[in-house]
């Protein structure tokens, strides 16, 4: 019986830490975007508007 509630905890650990890799990585892309976004504004800016 102890090995259910290992596996149990286990199962729970798996999905807690999937979530938060989703959410992690979910954020990173975001600010990834974000910052190829205001480069490519920058370099338009000097490159069209010096």
């Amino acid at each position: 019986m102890e090995n259910i509630g290992y596996y149990i905890f286990l199962l729970v650990a798996i999905i807690v830490a999937f979530l938060i890799i989703k959410k992690v990585t979910t954020c990173v892309l975001k600010s990834v975007v974000l910052i190829v976004l205001v480069i490519v504004l920058a370099a338009v800016y000097f490159l069209y508007y010096r």
